[in-house]
């Protein structure tokens, strides 16, 4: 086994720290210990050249140690936490390959690189790698393929032929059985986050998939941990693996506050706002993940008043540096960046760095968060977060040591209170600061006139200033719809007492029946993971999960159309598909959830009751692992019936 522990000089992150604290970035780099290039582990030209083009220039402990054992044909298990660029260290061994193949024998369209990741965010995430990297190679096509989105094109790029493969677990299954992907000619596979997709319950698509590849392949295994279970695939799919441990020293400074938001994708904007009214900051950058996101997110911010501008790596580089010197002299306070595009970027007045959109990579959080609380100065990080994120934000803590508290999200109460406060400051500022004596004879004059009360008056020249937009923030619909749910809910409960009701994790939640149960061996992570990435389901829209005999009661949002019934119906958990439908109660059942299923009929069901399960049966309440609401602004408290580790 192999262990590396990295030094200062070989992450760009700790660089970051030690400029940040000092202030003397050329001294730093003059003093740093020369090390390995990318150019010294012999790699291909064309894979070389991409990665000089991104920028990058020393590889990491895990790429260092990696690479230069998988250009050799070994297997390999890399044991590194999220965010030490274990992307690059298996995409560039295995494009490097693929490269000489094509020089020897011509570009092919078959699948020769299969990745498997747990989520469809990272599958996106290693998909975009894998494509900056090949970048110089010809007739060359990276599909990633996930759940919670159309077959249409994943099926059309799978028959116009793609060298490399990133997906899902079941999604992969699911071409498999299509027949739509061949793994005939399948030279490379890799685990991605091995531990985080045994967590979520796909162990056995995992050995499924393993199963069906060509005996002589090469495998690349990377986990943050393990267990038992990774260590028993890796004994049966790997060949005398070389394991590679990797210890991350990545560290942040301790003069920035960092904290954690918890909120769901379509309220990030709203909560990126609320954050600026009530937060004061001088200068501001946005992380987002895209190069469109950095134009999208700018312009709404914009919309909303405030003085935004992007940079990207497709803006050309005079641009960037003048959009920078705009933040620099205050003409604008908001800058939206990508990774790329903020390398080196050093301005004093940064006092606030947001992650709008949660790194993959740990190191380039570190290094994002950089850019603030530079030369000593105090500064602060927000990290908005999905609940399906939460192991990102782990990983964060992990390799850094260091917690990030969680912020609840700014109430409408305390965006009023501010913009109060502001308008009254506002009048107070321009009393002391200003020269009033031409208005006050305006006003004077139009009350003579006019015979009313100045405070008439100082009302209607609010109402101009404010040109039509409205004063006091309102509560999004989204959150008051569910808090009507909520009282609607609790005055049924009152009259009724809550006798014949089944359990319900939160608010807006329906409780739904599958077809699936203990004889399927359908396990509460299957159920998450199916739903979540095959679904498209996000984390806080499942409840609590109860799996008998032969079915499954599950909570998920009360207003699921039949659309989107049909598309989850048809998700299989071991072959046995979902047919998920509203449950109507049991056979026989009294109370508001009597009935059945249309077309059921699950007779190993007992009456349901408001008190705990009969004794044996599983019941996992996802909200608890998830957590929080869809605004982030608390977490159920309630202890699950049923624990797992999955």
């Amino acid at each position: 086994m192999t262990e590396f522990t990295p030094n200062e000089s070989q992450l760009e992150t700790e660089q970051d720290l030690q400029e940040a604290q000092s202030g003397h970035q050329q001294e730093a780099a003059a003093a740093e210990p020369a090390g390995p290039t990318f150019a010294d582990l012999g790699i291909d030209g064309c894979v070389l050249a991409a990665l000089e083009n991104i920028g990058y220039e020393k590889p990491s402990p895990i790429q260092e140690a990696t690479i230069p054992l998988l250009l050799q044909g070994r297997d390999v298990v890399g044991l590194a936490q999220t965010g030490t660029g274990k992307t690059a260290a298996f995409a560039v061994p295995a494009l490097s390959r693929l490269a000489e193949l094509a020089d020897l024998n011509g570009p092919s369209s078959t699948t020769k690189v299969l990745v498997l990741a747990p989520t469809r965010e990272l599958a996106l995430q290693v998909a975009e790698a894998f494509s900056s990297y090949a970048v110089n190679l010809e007739d060359f096509t990276v599909l990633p393929v996930y759940g919670g989105s159309s077959y249409g094109p994943q099926l059309g790029g799978l028959r116009r032929g793609a060298q490399v493969v990133v997906g899902t677990p079941g999604r992969v299954i699911d071409h498999l059985k299509r027949g739509s992907l061949q793994l005939e000619d399948l030279q490379y596979v890799v685990l991605d986050e091995a531990d985080e997709m045994l967590r979520m319950g796909f162990a056995e698509d995992v050995e499924t998939i393993l199963s069906q590849t060509p005996e002589e392949k090469q495998v690349a295994l990377f986990s943050a941990t393990m267990p038992p279970a990774i260590r028993k695939i890796a004994q049966k799919y790997l060949r005398n693996p070389e394991e590679v441990t990797v210890k991350a020293k990545t560290t942040t400074a301790k003069n920035i506050r960092q904290r954690y938001l918890q909120v769901m994708g379509p309220h990030k904007l709203e909560a990126m706002t609320r954050l600026l009214e009530v937060e004061e900051h001088d200068g501001i950058i946005v992380f987002v993940r895209t190069k469109a996101a950095t134009e999208e997110v700018a312009e709404k911010l914009r919309a909303r008043g405030h003085a935004a501008a992007a940079i990207n790596g497709d803006i050309p580089q005079q641009l960037r540096e003048k959009t920078v010197d705009q933040l620099r002299e205050g003409k604008i306070d908001i800058l939206v960046a990508t990774d790329v595009a903020a390398r080196g970027l050093d301005v004093e007045r940064i006092s606030l760095v947001v992650n709008y959109d949660i790194p993959h990579d740990t190191e380039s959080y570190v290094h994002r968060i950089g850019r603030t609380g530079r030369a000593g100065r105090t500064g602060d990080a927000v990290l908005f977060m999905t609940p399906r994120e939460k192991y990102l934000l782990r990983a964060i803590e992990r390799t850094t040591r260091q917690p990030v508290e969680q912020m609840p999200m700014p109430t409408v109460d305390d965006v009023n209170a501010t913009r109060r406060q502001t308008f009254a400051q506002g009048i107070t500022d321009a009393i002391e600061g200003e020269d009033l004596g031409l208005f006050r004879d305006l006003v004077d004059s139009y009350v003579a006139e006019h015979d009313v009360d100045p405070v008439e008056v100082a009302a209607a020249l609010a109402v101009i200033a404010q040109d039509g937009r409205p004063f006091f923030a309102e509560e999004l619909p989204e959150l008051s719809k569910r808090k009507d749910r909520e009282r609607r809910r609790d005055d049924r409960d009152g009259e009724s007492g809550g006798r014949n009701r089944a359990p319900r994790s939160e608010e807006g939640k329906a409780t739904y029946w599958m077809a699936v149960g203990h004889k399927h061996r359908a396990a509460p992570g299957a159920i998450v993971g199916a739903l979540t990435n095959e679904g498209g389901l996000d984390g806080s829209d499942i409840g609590a999960i109860e799996i008998r005999p032969s079915f499954t009661l599950v909570g998920l949002p009360d207003d699921l159309s039949r659309d989107d019934l049909k598309r989850l119906g048809e998700i299989k958990i071991n072959g046995q598909s979902l047919d998920i439908r509203m449950d109507r109660g049991p056979k026989g059942g009294g109370g508001s959830g009597a009935g059945r299923p249309r077309g059921g009929g699950y007779g190993d069901r007992p009456p349901r009751s408001g008190g705990r399960g009969p004794k044996g049966k599983q019941s996992f309440r996802g909200n608890d692992r998830f957590g929080g609401d869809r605004f982030g602004e608390g977490r159920d408290k309630r202890k699950p019936k049923f624990k797992k580790n999955y």
